[in-house]
């Protein structure tokens, strides 16, 4: 993939070409935003989110109450940008198998098959990822980093892109298997999903009454605006955008805080840093410039630092909580 891209947008760009092609990506993902706009309620931010991981060749956790658009947001984006979709829903029972596919003998043909998993897409949502077995999660979560799957003993690519959305309740714990911390790093971020505002409940309750809310209908209306190999495109050519030595270093310091700060048992990871330079370079192209400011940073440093991190019990005891931990980070730090 990597190799076919460059050959198809040549070697590093020229500034003036750059800006064109960006200029070009940020109106597309803005009429991408502006569409499912029209049917979702709120939400915007989670949108942008996902878009930047998808452009940056991420994952996203998504953690927060069932009911709030999730997965009407994923297919929405899926059927926008011309992308497969599955969904996979967690289950105590849910094996490896269920999910990155099986080899069964045909009798007939005498040889054996392979029955592809619903992993084998573009997009995949992997609802109540904390409800699967950990067994199971380890397979999911190899998938994940490696983009393949080995089904006895042969090695299988995954579609590209390949893109995951993972959703956990965390006000439930009976019968759940929560993620441990070297699975949480391999997404790239993790948000939480909260319940709608007052005036935008309201404004669901008016569409539900005047008949705008039938996912039939809009799904219908919906037309591709990109193919996968555009978004292929799209991420090599976000790979171009500038990080000058000032944003680096601030990327650095940030995550290094994570490291020593005292109410801080487990930093931000080497991940958590590629994370920051990825995802800065496909936010700054979004908000179309081909250059990383130090707010984009700063934008997107909460959603790929707290689900890194883990606060000391005693700073838990407190009453503090990551994301204040990493405020207090954010308004210490500063660029060089």
């Amino acid at each position: 993939m990597g190799v076919e891209n460059k050959e198809a947008i040549g070697d590093r760009m020229e500034t003036a070409e750059l800006e064109k092609e960006i200029q070009g990506i940020a109106r597309l993902y803005t009429t991408v935003n502006e569409t499912i706009g029209t049917f979702v309620v709120g939400n915007r931010k989670l949108v942008d989110y996902i878009l930047v991981s998808l452009l940056s060749e991420g994952h996203i956790l998504i953690e927060g109450v069932p009911g709030t658009a999730k997965t009407t947001v994923a297919k929405s984006i899926a059927l926008i940008t011309g992308c497969g979709f599955n969904r996979i829903q967690g289950a105590i029972d849910l094996q490896p198998t269920d999910m990155i596919g099986v080899r069964i003998y045909d009798q007939e043909k005498k040889e054996f098959s392979l029955r592809k998993g619903p992993v084998f897409t573009n997009l995949l949502l992997a609802d109540e990822i904390n409800r699967v077995n950990p067994k199971s999660q380890s397979a999911f979560i190899e998938a994940m980093s490696e983009r393949q799957v080995t089904i006895d003993g042969i090695t299988i690519a995954l579609p590209s892109p390949f893109f995951v959305i993972a959703t956990q309740n965390p006000f439930e714990f009976e019968g759940t298997f929560p993620l441990i911390e070297a699975q949480r790093d391999r997404f790239m971020f993790g948000i939480n999903s909260a319940y709608l505002s007052a005036d935008e409940e309201l404004d669901i309750i008016k569409r539900v009454h005047a008949g705008q809310l039938h996912w039939d209908s809009f799904a219908a209306s919906l037309h591709p605006l990109l193919s996968p190999e555009e978004i292929r495109r799209h991420i090599e050519i976000i790979r171009q955008v500038t990080v000058e030595d000032p944003v680096l270093q601030y990327i650095r310091d940030l995550v290094m805080a994570t490291r020593t700060h005292p109410d801080i048992d487990l930093g931000g990871s080497s991940r958590a840093s590629i994370a920051l330079v990825k995802g800065g370079k496909a936010l700054a192209a979004l908000r179309n410039r081909h250059y990383v400011i130090p707010d984009d940073i700063k934008e997107i440093a909460p959603a790929v630092l707290n689900h890194r991190i883990l606060i000391s019990r005693e700073a838990e005891v407190g009453g503090l909580t990551a994301r204040q931990v990493l405020d207090e980070i954010l308004g210490k730090v500063e660029v060089l």
